[in-house]
């Protein structure tokens, strides 16, 4: 009955408004939230290992720095310049073998053996689980990330011309590569296994832990003290204008494949756009759902305090413009909800084809829910505040 006298002054249309308002709003920002999870595995599951915010860069080979390996390598302050810079988060520098390296692999009773080189960069900017990525002193095995380009240039022409059988990624992971290392003088060696931890689309070369590296060095090379050739740069902002702008003043050029940086960096920018303008439009209604409640109280203020005057209680008397705001607000959720849903099945075969692998949606039901709870929680004390001014 108290609920019934305090909801006859009730306007359909402005709590109409609400849930419509809060519809838009979460949908468009779960939906945006729930899209970028799920179209960003298209730039970073080809490289869980090396991130899209990170850039390979090396000096423009020219007539004037093919004379040595130190002329096209990074002074340390060339270095120090670069880490100065406001778009970069940190700079790792490659370290490249410093004796001769011939690998060997048999399969199906054949084999065969080439020299290659290996390089390393800081272990930090290798995003590979630590027991799929260490290597400990002494050990006569060693975690390899190859090129994607390598073992397509052997499947498609030196398997071909040979008659070797071709390799999948599976397959050469689990086929172990016998490795030779031999000083410059050739009266060090050492012999060691290697296994393929994984493959990059972005990196051309030959990678190795650092700690290795380092050992290796120590024991085989020369001694003499090397440039690095090529810097891995994690930038705060890949698609911003500056960066291009320096590495072209600085004779600068980005290795690999350039677009999953920038077309990374241009999803997360239209992703926050989005979510902006749903959040934005979530606030709005917010204050509607505030704003009506508000009104509807204020024409029934007389009413409330003679039941307040009765003897009824603030909770009791309060209970059914919070039972308004509550449903009101899980109604624009549930909605919110089957919207993304909806938006998700239009979209997703198409990315599909492109290569991406859908994430789970609880993260996106998880937000939304606490938006949702933020809103009542927020109506349920403006419905508190409204019940004890009326008893004033």
């Amino acid at each position: 009955m108290i609920g019934k006298i305090l909801r006859k002054n009730t306007s359909a249309a402005r709590i109409a408004g609400f849930v419509l308002s809060n519809f838009i709003g979460m949908v468009i920002v779960l939906g945006a939230m729930q899209f970028f999870r799920d179209a960003r595995s298209i730039w970073t599951d080809d490289d869980s290992f090396i991130k899209s915010d990170y850039l390979v860069v090396n000096k423009k080979v020219t007539a004037a720095n093919t004379v040595g390996a130190a002329a096209s390598g990074f002074s340390a302050a060339e270095v120090a310049d670069i880490e100065s810079q406001p778009w970069v988060r940190r700079v790792g520098s490659f370290s490249a073998n410093d004796y001769r390296v011939l690998a060997g692999v048999n399969s199906g009773g054949r084999g065969m053996s080439t020299y290659m080189f290996f390089e390393s960069i800081p272990d930090s900017f290798v995003d590979v689980p630590r027991s799929q990525w260490v290597y400990r002193p002494g050990s006569d095995e060693v975690p390899i990330i190859l090129s994607k380009d390598y073992l397509t240039l052997y499947n498609f022409g030196f398997a071909a011309s040979a008659g070797l059988p071709q390799m999948s990624e599976g397959l050469m992971s689990s086929i172990p590569l016998t490795l030779k290392l031999t000083s410059e003088d050739g009266t060090r060696t050492r012999t060691l296994h290697g296994h393929v931890a994984g493959y990059s689309n972005r990196l051309n070369t030959i990678l190795v832990p650092e700690a290795f590296m380092e050992e290796t060095n120590r024991a085989l090379g020369t001694g003499a003290e090397r440039r690095p050739s090529r810097l891995i740069i994690d930038v705060s902002r890949p698609g911003d204008v500056a960066i291009s702008d320096y590495l072209e003043s600085h004779d600068l050029e980005v290795a690999g494949d350039k677009s999953a940086s920038s077309a990374s960096f241009l999803l997360r920018v239209v992703v926050g756009i989005v979510l902006a303008i749903g959040a934005l439009i979530t606030l709005l209604s917010l204050f509607i759902l505030i704003l009506s409640v508000s009104l509807i109280m204020e024409k029934n203020r007389s009413k409330l305090h003679d039941l307040l005057m009765l003897g009824y209680d603030t909770t009791t008397v309060g209970r059914p413009y919070a039972m308004l705001a509550v449903w009101a607000s899980v109604a624009a959720f549930l909605l919110a909800i089957a919207g993304v849903f909806l938006l998700r099945l239009y979209y997703l075969a198409p990315i599909e084809g492109l290569g991406a692998r859908p994430s789970s949606p609880w993260l996106m039901l998880a937000t939304g829910a606490a938006m949702t709870t933020v809103i009542i929680l927020l109506n349920l004390l403006t419905v508190r505040r409204r019940v004890r001014a009326a008893f004033r």
